[in-house]
């Protein structure tokens, strides 16, 4: 068995890429108190509004654009219906996943087997020629490190700055934000369109870089991945970067265990991914009161302006 270490790390950051963007979406969709299950729904509307967009322009950057765009579009429907008609999150967030996977499968539908433009990769200056260092750090794509620094720029306004205090307060109470003047529909209105854009650009990286096709369903559950981590994060913008690259250094083992002929069944081979995310889950949900303690207070709740 001829597995690289240097290269399967360096696959895994990419794997990883696209789920960490829709988690760090949501985690300040759910920061702000509303539970988003649409995300597979926004990420695959994505993979293929950007596929579009690049394939038509002949610029990736176009694509991530209205990735981003598309994916905000979406996430406006799910912000009228449980911000603005108080219709239940759960059971929106799903129809929103339905509408999304079947609407990008009527789009999609002439864009099958078509090559997107290629998206070129950072240079440093030689620094990707360093020996293993190189090769997992300075040779991605700007989106890799966009990833990360999107995360950091997540932490620093929930931790440093009065907008994420006051978002923070609005998903622990609020009914208490709102007493205090604060327009907690607008707050989480555009909280739902920042997580709508990031999921956007998860599944454009996947129609445009990882995977450069369109492929129906091509997502693969990966909205759901994404949602699982911010609860395996703990609800810190930190941790989603350890949950997606677990996710992807998984996903890239079983390929590269598949193509290198390992005697386990494909299928096994295939699930490990996901079994590894709910062993991780049901560790991460043992201790209930500190799992209770990290969540948004509320996380879920319907708002009553009037209340």
């Amino acid at each position: 068995m001829d597995i690289s270490i240097v290269s399967l790390v360096a696959t895994l950051i990419v794997a990883a890429t696209p789920i960490l963007l829709a988690a760090t979406g949501e985690l300040i969709v759910e920061k702000s108190g509303v539970l988003n299950l649409g995300v597979e729904g926004m990420m695959i509307i994505g993979a293929i509004s950007g596929f579009i967009a690049a394939v038509n322009t002949g610029s990736p950057l176009m694509g991530f654009i209205a990735a981003a765009a598309a994916g905000a579009v979406l996430a406006l429907l799910f912000a009228i219906l449980t911000q603005v008609l108080l219709a239940n999150q759960v059971a929106s967030g799903l129809a929103l996943t339905l509408f999304g996977l079947g609407l990008a499968a009527l789009l999609g539908h002439s864009y099958a087997g078509i090559k997107p433009p290629s998206t070129p990769k950072m240079e440093w200056m030689g620094l990707a020629d360093i020996p293993v260092v190189g090769p997992i750090l300075f040779n991605h794509d700007l989106m890799v490190y966009f990833s990360i620094l999107l995360v950091t720029l997540v932490w620093v306004f929930l931790k440093f700055t009065r907008g994420g205090l006051i978002l923070r307060a609005v998903g622990e109470n609020h009914d208490a934000a709102h007493a205090l003047g604060y327009k907690v529909v607008r707050i989480r209105t555009l909280a739902i369109l920042f997580g709508g854009a990031c999921a956007g650009l998860g599944g454009a990286y996947l129609s445009l870089i990882r995977v450069p096709q369109w492929t129906e369903g091509m997502t693969a559950g990966a909205g759901w991945i994404a949602l699982a981590i911010v609860v395996f994060a703990s609800w810190k913008p930190w941790r989603l970067i350890l949950g997606a690259y677990l996710f992807g250094g998984v996903t890239i083992l079983q390929l590269n265990l598949q193509a290198n002929g390992v005697d386990i069944p494909v299928s096994y081979l295939s699930m490990a991914p996901y079994l590894v995310t709910i062993l991780v889950l049901v560790i991460m949900s043992a201790d209930r009161t500190r799992a209770s303690l990290n969540a948004p207070a509320s996380l879920g709740k319907i708002f009553h302006a009037s209340s």
